[in-house]
Order: structure tokens, then sequence, then C-alpha cells
């Protein structure tokens, strides 16, 4: 690969949502399986080139009163049903002790939480984002990276949403405008030639 996409000194790895609950969700054009199993192929690669792993997740206070609730068109429940351990990273990520988890309450990974502050003070300069779903967590994340000044590599192939025909929207007419698209190979030879 002769295009250098990223310095993985100030490059982070970012998944969304890579939680218990999210893992059983039905996804397309990629199964909730097959984003998983992606994401986690890229985090060795990136820990050997110098990248900082951050896993993202949906959780709440027990009773949910930490949970946005605005009036909308379509009817979600205020106290859904969880499975147990709903909230917690999948093993496949294998996370180390010193990568952070970022503990998200909205779409945006950004809103209300520390992700920025954990970006800044370590340098990260780009974020390479991939995760569930598609459409919201990781467009509203990737659309307040860029709003706040970082290089944006979505992975392609490691996300999904609820519909192939909205992951494709997605990929199509939001994600060229506020970064670059690339696959899950592209991300693992671009941290290889810079391990």
């Amino acid at each position: 690969m002769t295009d250098t996409l990223f310095d993985p000194k100030t490059t982070a790895l970012v998944s969304i949502d890579m939680q218990t609950s999210v893992a059983h969700h039905a996804a397309a054009p990629h199964s909730a399986t097959e984003v998983v199993a992606r994401i986690a192929s890229m985090i060795e690669p990136a820990r050997a080139a110098g990248a900082l792993p951050v896993f993202v997740r949906t959780t709440f206070l027990p009773d949910e009163s930490d949970n946005l609730g605005p009036n909308l068109d379509v009817k979600r429940p205020r106290y859904p049903h969880r499975i147990e351990n709903w909230d917690q990273l999948v093993p496949e990520m294998d996370r180390r002790m010193n990568e952070p988890v970022v503990n998200k309450k909205s779409f945006n990974a950004f809103y209300g939480s520390d992700l920025d502050l954990q970006l800044r003070r370590r340098g990260i300069k780009t974020i390479v984002l991939a995760g569930i779903s598609t459409n919201f967590g990781v467009e509203g994340t990737g659309r307040n990276a860029y709003d706040h000044g970082y290089d944006v590599i979505f992975v392609r192939d490691a996300m999904a949403a609820g519909t192939a025909e909205a992951h494709e929207a997605s990929l199509k007419y939001v994600f060229p405008y506020i970064g670059r698209v690339r696959s899950t190979e592209e991300i693992i030879a671009a941290f290889k030639a810079q391990a």
C-alpha cells in the first residue's frame, strides 16, 4: 500500500457499541458477528503500530433516568428490556487495562462523554471509526469528529445498519463529505506497514 492513510502514533481505532446487546442485533449488509470479527481483526495491528484502541459503549443508570427521552415519530420503549450484561464489551474486543472505555448516552459518542478529552490528551488527530450502527452511532460520532477537527476514516465493511439501504446511504451520501472510506483490509495493511 503506497498511500499513507495515517500516522498510527496519532491515530485511534474507535469502535462503536461492540457490547453484548448490539452483538445480537439484526444487521445488514454485514451481520453483527462479521462486524465484531472485523473490528477485532484490526485491534492487534493497531496496537502493534502504536495506535490507540478506544471502546465506546452505550450504558445508562439502572433506572435509565440519564437516557434521552425527547418526543419522536418512532415509538421506542422508555424502559426497554435489557439482556444481562447488555452494556458490557464483547470478549472479542480484548480490551487492555490502559485503553479507554467511553460511555455514551446518545448516537453521538462525543455528546456528554469524555471522548474528546481522552483523544486530545493522547495527541490523537485521526479516528478510524467502525461499529454498529452505521447510520446512528457511527454517523453521529463521525459528524461530530469532523466538527471537532479530527481526520475520520470510516471502515465500510466493519459497520452495519438495520438495513443495507441505510448503511449504503451513509457510505454514499455522508461519509465521503466528512472523511475517507476504506476497507478493513486497507486499514490493517496501513497499520502493518507502519508497525
